[in-house]
């Protein structure tokens, strides 16, 4: 038994997560003729997400990679306390294992990075000890002392969402907007290259417009007093910065497509339209998300899994398949937090609205794996 196996058999016993060695081994369903799969393990504010991506052995143009899967593991990390903590190690063990034995990926084609979103709070929490912890443990538990563990800034992880999201087709002529829970950041190729970005940022996400909603209902907590107080949320302090930072970024006059990723992104999309629940990519307008918006806040049980599949007509979709992707939504979303992640998304979308020049509105509901999946692109291109 080799020294990798010893290390992270034990954990796979444990947790259950790896079927036994004798079966445990997956095909994967690959692109291109000569290629090489490598795995991307993200260590996020929430949680731990691994994406597989198939790149041609031969390819030296950044984006051309294939994803294969992903999957995630929520975790909490920024909570910055041992119980989170030692989910968050045990998860990265856990994929890193997944990707070896069931995949048979090769240690050296596994990377391990932690976003920007984890820095950040940890500079904000002075917990940047957790972070330097982590990446020791993780290098002792796989028992490779010098396993790279990556710490990317918000520059970093926003330009390589934009070579890991949108197609190069469109490179230059696209603001990507990824929308968080805590924060919103994105940003556009101003010069013609891929070096430059101008960088997009704002203090607001899902559920910091939630939190922020909530705090301003006092004794109400329904939800006729909680659309009322988030419309002055949207329209007060969250107007001011996103009305400031767009005219600021001066992406209005240089994209002429606006690509939303995310949560929120992901659950708009789903909602809105199921029956293209198997398109990574849906176009949308303003209206379509305004009167989204109206409905979910009058007719919220209009979007629970049974009535959407009750509504579909077309008998050759995979209503089972739909109707577990929108069971995922509630799952991660309540009525609250898609009320205020679609109320921030509406704020955006409508400084783009402009009387003369009207550009086209795009919900990414992958957006996850785009910014590992290019930095794993990047790195065995260099």
């Amino acid at each position: 038994m080799s020294r990798l196996l010893r290390c992270i058999l034990p954990v796979i016993v444990l947790t259950g997560l790896v079927p036994a060695l004798s079966s445990a081994q997956y095909k994967l369903k690959l692109k291109y003729t000569n290629s090489s799969v490598y795995a991307g393990i993200e260590i996020g504010s929430k949680g731990v997400k691994m994406s597989l991506l198939e790149i041609a052995r031969n390819s030296k143009k950044i984006g051309s990679f294939n994803i294969l899967k992903d999957t995630s593991v929520n975790t909490d990390f920024i909570t910055f306390n041992d119980a989170s903590f030692s989910a968050t190690l045990t998860s990265v063990c856990n994929l890193y294992a997944a990707a070896f034995l069931n995949y048979n990926i090769p240690t050296e084609h596994i990377f391990t990075v932690v976003s920007s979103g984890v820095k950040i709070q940890a500079e904000k929490d002075n917990k940047q000890s957790w972070i330097n912890r982590l990446a020791d443990s993780i290098r002792f538990k796989t028992k490779e002392p010098k396993r790279a563990v990556d710490v990317v800034d918000v520059l970093q992880e926003a330009r390589l969402s934009h070579l890991g999201i949108i197609p190069e087709s469109k490179r230059y002529t696209t603001f990507l907007i990824d929308i968080g829970s805590g924060n919103t950041k994105g940003g556009y190729f101003p010069n013609g290259n891929t070096k430059d970005l101008k960088l997009f940022q704002l203090s607001w996400g899902t559920k910091s417009t939630a939190n922020a909603t909530e705090k301003r209902c006092d004794g109400d907590k329904g939800i006729a007093n909680f659309s009322k107080q988030l419309g002055r949320v949207i329209a007060g302090p969250v107007n001011t910065e996103v009305i400031y930072t767009i005219n600021e970024s001066g992406a209005y006059n240089m994209s002429d497509n606006i690509a939303f990723s995310g949560g929120i992104a992901w659950s708009v999309a789903t909602l809105l339209l199921p029956e293209l629940t198997d398109n990574a990519v849906v176009s949308v307008t303003y209206d379509d998300v305004a009167k989204f918006s109206e409905k979910l806040s009058a007719s919220y049980n209009a979007f629970s899994d049974s009535a959407i599949v009750k509504n579909i007509k077309d008998n050759t979709l995979d209503k089972a398949a739909i109707a577990k992707e929108v069971k995922r939504v509630h799952q991660v979303f309540d009525q609250r937090s898609l009320l205020s992640g679609t109320a921030l998304l509406l704020k955006i979308m409508r400084q783009f609205e402009g009387i003369y020049e009207k550009k086209q509105f795009y919900l990414i509901k992958n957006g996850q794996v785009g910014w590992i999946s290019a930095y794993v692109d990047q790195n065995i291109s260099q």
